[in-house]
């Protein structure tokens, strides 16, 4: 595969909340969100509180279950991501409450919510145990929490083939991205940290998910556009940002037929009671 003949000079469009919403979401967040939503067996009239919320997909698809007698909150420590989350909310008629906080100090009462949900978040606290004791704080005794967490990169091709070429042409610093996406990936440790917490009944499953795009060849940019190191990427010169695009793209072949793109993305999945 040419990647020369098949993109221009690699732009960056948009802000990062646009560029994470329109590339990451349709092909790696929704899938997740609605296997998340799924094992959180949302009802009627539940309160729903989605920690580290991102652009809103996990809340989008929550307020569709629990109607106008229940409430959906989202919660992030990015401003940007909450006025994306926010305006994709609007476009969708959905109501949801959008919140600027931190984890590790939730700005809600004790015992406020029936459901917690922290999609792909968890592994990104600085304090884990205690945004977990928080999320157990705001939950009414006897409720659940859903968290899933991306396992190591021994079993994530999707981050694993992009730490060689991105430390090549980036350097460490870019790579130290991709490997804290997959630094939480011990089940024993999840479980500690959740019985630490004061969660019960805890139940860690490893879910594998198929990643599909269309076309590779887009997927990539697209992918990369979407990350903290992005405009390190467009000031690369012209050459040597194909090359770690054709880099990037030869590690995903096994996972293409050419063009179309099917690849495991795996992660522990954790449910759990108050």
């Amino acid at each position: 595969m040419t990647l020369m003949r098949e993109m221009d000079r690699f732009q960056i469009t948009g802000n990062a909340a646009e560029r994470y919403e329109n590339h990451l979401v349709p092909t790696l967040f929704n899938p997740w969100a609605k296997d998340i939503i799924r094992r959180a067996a949302l009802q009627p009239g539940e309160r729903v509180l989605d920690i580290a919320c991102g652009t809103g997909v996990v809340a989008r698809h929550a307020a569709k279950l629990i109607c106008d007698n229940g409430g959906v909150t989202g919660i992030d420590l990015n401003d940007g991501m909450l006025e994306m989350a926010r305006t994709q909310a609007e476009k969708i008629g959905a109501k949801i409450e959008w919140r600027q906080g931190d984890a590790e100090e939730l700005p809600f009462a004790d015992a406020s919510y029936d459901v917690a949900l922290c999609q792909q978040g968890l592994q990104f606290f600085p304090d884990k145990f205690a945004a977990l004791h928080e999320m157990h704080r705001v939950l009414k005794p006897g409720s659940r929490l859903v968290v899933s967490v991306v396992r190591s990169l021994e079993h994530n091709p999707l981050m694993a083939t992009q730490i060689e070429p991105l430390s090549q042409y980036l350097g460490d610093e870019a790579a130290s991205v991709q490997r804290a996406v997959c630094g939480l990936g011990d089940a024993d440790e999840l479980r500690r940290l959740h019985a630490d917490a004061g969660f019960q009944d805890i139940d860690i499953q490893v879910v594998s998910l198929t990643i599909r795009h269309d076309d590779v060849t887009k997927f990539i940019p697209g992918l990369l556009a979407s990350l903290p190191f992005a405009e390190a990427i467009a000031a690369l010169d012209g050459l040597e940002q194909n090359s770690l695009f054709t880099d990037i793209i030869e590690g995903f072949r096994p996972y293409t037929d050419g063009q179309r793109l099917a690849i495991p993305h795996v992660a522990h999945v954790v449910s759990a009671h108050t």
